[in-house]
């Protein structure tokens, strides 16, 4: 080898890793889960058609009082329920379940695989208010609780993502790191909202990256002017991304940077609950395309 050769080589040595960490950025993409009860108490037949139009091709039903769907579900049975999926293109990726809590999941699951969804959304429930050590111990005993539920998990092939809810033992960020750390088995998830964390971008990044390889799922949420008053229309959306004031941007490049392969939502919570977020299921499906647009702007 000469020497314009072996300048040659390690030139391309040292261009390789970068170029690979920018090929394997490029290929990242937020894989995208909507939401049933976005809609309100919308029939399926009319949710369905509209999840590719959202750049979504699963959904997550939602029971009342948010939604409606899981309950259509059982009253059309499993199989029309599948048959209608395939009829739109459509996966069922999560089924939502705060009514149940964590404890009371098995059917859930079961009936779950039957419809090849893999996620469960919970909450942990009480109690709250704990701080230190008393928080982690709680966590580590809610933890024990689960072991018996996450051997159907591992059964059924189902993650039950918990997520860190408001006025719950899994809330802060401490919660949910200590929670990511003593799970027993990657079927004991996290579901990230934003909404409930404080609004500062840097900190739920850091968050995030935190969590590596312990979300599930990715609620595209800030908190904006919250959700438990009635408001004008204008401020209540401004949960969604792109219209208040969170910059989503520092939390995608977390996702980006821990490989992210959980399901991501478009979310907000209309008050009174039950209702859709907005006039129609044409509008409703606008502005959902329009924060993904927003999210995917992010990205670049």
């Amino acid at each position: 080898m000469n020497r314009r050769e072996f300048l040659g080589a390690v030139a391309g040595a040292a261009v390789a890793p970068t170029a690979t960490r920018a090929a394997s950025a490029d290929r990242f993409r937020l894989r995208y889960v909507l939401a049933s009860c976005l809609y309100g108490y919308a029939d399926l037949r009319t949710i369905l058609p509209e999840v590719r139009k959202t750049g979504a091709d699963a959904i997550d039903i939602w029971p009342k009082v948010h939604g409606s769907q899981r309950e259509q579900l059982d009253e059309m049975g499993e199989d029309r329920f599948a048959a209608l999926l395939k009829t739109h293109g459509v996966r069922l990726a999560c089924i939502t379940q705060y009514k149940l809590g964590p404890f009371a999941l098995q059917d859930e699951m079961r009936l779950a695989a039957r419809l090849g969804c893999r996620t469960i959304v919970t909450g942990a429930g009480g109690p709250k208010n704990l701080k230190g050590t008393e928080l982690k111990a709680a966590v580590r005993e809610f933890i024990e609780k689960m072991k018996p539920h996450l051997v159907v998990a591992e059964e059924t092939g189902v993650t039950i993502a918990i997520e860190n809810h408001a006025a719950s033992l899994v809330e802060s960020p401490d919660s949910m790191r200590w929670l990511a750390e003593m799970r027993p088995t990657s079927r004991l998830a996290i579901a990230f909202a934003p909404y409930h964390l404080p609004q500062d971008a840097r900190l739920l990044a850091g968050l995030i990256r935190d969590l590596r390889g312990r979300i599930e799922v990715f609620y595209a949420w800030q908190h904006g002017m919250g959700c438990m008053q009635k408001l004008p229309k204008e401020q209540e959306l401004l949960q969604m991304p792109g219209r208040g004031p969170l910059n989503f941007a520092p939390l995608l490049a977390a996702l980006r940077d821990i490989d992210f392969r959980g399901n991501t939502e478009i979310f907000m919570h209309p008050v009174p609950r039950g209702d859709p977020i907005l006039d129609s299921p044409a509008a409703v499906t606008a502005e959902i395309h329009r924060a993904r647009e927003y999210l995917e702007r992010c990205l670049k």
